[in-house]
């Protein structure tokens, strides 16, 4: 049995609630802006960053809840594989990046 990416391990947020009440809260705050309805960028949009950002944070719960809530919004089989590819070419561009700011700090050095 893993210990990691257990589902049940959500069931634990109102113990981290509990322990840190204003740290929750303002985490709550903030994640709620992903959902919004009334911003500039329509909620599918919303839903479909939030999904390339959990692809780069190799987030599996976030990756859940995203993936579910870009298809209530509209989005497509088609678009979301776009978004895997569009956040894998990103985080090659940084790796790529900060491969030459290693070359840099080795001259440095």
């Amino acid at each position: 049995m893993s210990h990691y990416h257990d589902g049940d391990d959500l069931k634990l947020l109102p113990e981290l609630k509990r322990l840190a009440p204003d740290e929750f809260k303002g985490f709550v705050a903030l994640d709620a802006i992903v959902g919004k309805d009334d911003g500039k960028i329509p909620r599918k949009y919303r839903e479909l960053i939030a999904l390339a950002v959990a692809f780069t944070t190799q987030c599996p719960y976030c990756l859940d809840v995203h993936t579910s809530n870009a298809k209530r919004a509209g989005a497509t089989r088609e678009e979301v594989a776009e978004v895997a590819f569009l956040a894998a070419a990103l985080r090659a561009g940084a790796a790529v990046t900060h491969g030459a700011l290693a070359l840099k700090l080795f001259d440095q050095h």
